[in-house]
C-alpha cells in the first residue's frame, strides 16, 4: 500500500498548510510522493506549436496574442497540414513525445478551419505522437469530434484563483473555463490544466487555484506551472519576475496533492539556470515543453535540454505509457 494516498478532497486549510511548510521539507515531502507514484528520472518532453497566430479577441492580461495589445505579434492564419506535420516528425526526431497545437481563437467554431485542425489531430496522432490541443472554449459535441481524431488531450489553464481572474481576463468567466474542461472530460480526452504564477496574485489565491485543480472529479492528466513571461505591450509587462522559489514551491505543493499527475515546469525557464531547473525537477517536475518556442514567447532549445538532461540522469518519458502499461496488465 502506498503511504501517499491521491484524494480528491483537500481542505483549503490542508493546502495552506503544505504549501506554507518550510522549503527543503517540502521538497523532501514532494520528492517522496513523486517516488512513490512515478519514475523520477522520467520527464515528458512535450512540444507546443502556435498554428494560428494572434489577433485574438480576449483581454487576457498576460497574453501577447491579444489584439487590443500593440506586441509586435504578427498576425498569422491557420497553418497548412503539411507544414504542422513537418514541426511535429522533427519534434519527435528530437525526443519529444507528446505535440500540442494552439490556437489564438477565443472558441472553436464548426467551420472549416476546425475541419482542418482535425485532419492534423489525426495526422500526429498517425505517427505515434501524444496530440494535444489548446483552442479555447469548446462545446461537448467539439470535444467528442477531437476526440475521434484521435486527440489524446486537451490544455485549457485556469491561470489563476476564481476570486482574483476578472482581475487578468473579463472576456470570458472562470465557469466558462470549469465547463469547458467538464466537456473534454465527457469527451474521453485527458486534461491538461494549470496555471500562471507571477500576475499580481496573492499566495492565497496560488492555494486558490491549487485547491480547484486538486479537488476536480478526477486531477489533470498534466499540470503545467507557468511563470509570467513578461512581454512589451501587455497590461502585466512591469511586474517584477518571478522568484524561482515560488515556483519551486507551487510544483512541489502540486505534487503532493496531486502524486500521480504530470506536474510540468513550463513558461519562464529561459530565466532560469540549470541549477534551478534542477530543483524544480527535484520538487516534482517531471514534464517539460521543448523546442525554440512556446506558441510566441522564447523557450530553451532541445539541445540545451538534451544536455540537461544527460547531466542530470533524466530520460524522455515514452508515448501512451499509460495505456501501454494497462495493455499489458490486461493481457
Amino acid at each position: 500500500m502506498q503511504a501517499v494516498q491521491i484524494r480528491y478532497d483537500w481542505t483549503i486549510e490542508e493546502i495552506n498548510e503544505i504549501y506554507n511548510t518550510p522549503l527543503l521539507e517540502l521538497i523532501y515531502r514532494a520528492a517522496s510522493a513523486h517516488r512513490e507514484y512515478q519514475d523520477t528520472a522520467e520527464v515528458q518532453v512535450c512540444t507546443l506549436l502556435s498554428i494560428k497566430t494572434g489577433g485574438c479577441s480576449e483581454d487576457c492580461a498576460y497574453c501577447p496574442q491579444a489584439a487590443r495589445y500593440n506586441t509586435g505579434v504578427n498576425v498569422q492564419a491557420l497553418m497548412k497540414k503539411d507544414e504542422v506535420m513537418d514541426y511535429a516528425r522533427k519534434a519527435k526526431q528530437a525526443g519529444s513525445t507528446r505535440f500540442c497545437m494552439g490556437a489564438a481563437w477565443r472558441e472553436v467554431r464548426d467551420n472549416r478551419d476546425f475541419d482542418r485542425v482535425l485532419d492534423m489531430v489525426k495526422g500526429v496522432n498517425e505517427i505515434g505522437m501524444e496530440v494535444c490541443c489548446t483552442l479555447g472554449m469548446l462545446t461537448e459535441d467539439q470535444a467528442k469530434k477531437l476526440a475521434d481524431a484521435g486527440l489524446y488531450s486537451y490544455n485549457h489553464n485556469l491561470d489563476t484563483s476564481d476570486e482574483y481572474y476578472s482581475e487578468i481576463i473579463t472576456t470570458r468567466t472562470y465557469d466558462d473555463r470549469l465547463q469547458t474542461l467538464d466537456n473534454v472530460r465527457k469527451a474521453g480526452v485527458t486534461v491538461c490544466c494549470g496555471g500562471i504564477i507571477g500576475l499580481g496574485e496573492t499566495h492565497e489565491d496560488r492555494i486558490n487555484m491549487l485547491k480547484t485543480l486538486a479537488t476536480m472529479p478526477k486531477h489533470p492528466d498534466s499540470v503545467p506551472i507557468n511563470a509570467l513571461v513578461r512581454v512589451e505591450g501587455t497590461p502585466l509587462s512591469h511586474l517584477p519576475k518571478v522568484e524561482m522559489w515560488d515556483m519551486v514551491r507551487m510544483i512541489a505543493t502540486a505534487r503532493i496533492l496531486m502524486p500521480a499527475t504530470m506536474v510540468r515546469l513550463s513558461a519562464g525557464r529561459t530565466e532560469m539556470s540549470l541549477a534551478e531547473q534542477a530543483l524544480c525537477f527535484m520538487a516534482g517536475a517531471n514534464s517539460i515543453f521543448a523546442g525554440d518556442k512556446l506558441l510566441t514567447t522564447p523557450n530553451p532549445s532541445f539541445d540545451e535540454d538534451n544536455m540537461m538532461f544527460q547531466l542530470l540522469g533524466l530520460k524522455p518519458r515514452e508515448a501512451f505509457k499509460d495505456e501501454k502499461a494497462a495493455m499489458s496488465v490486461e493481457f
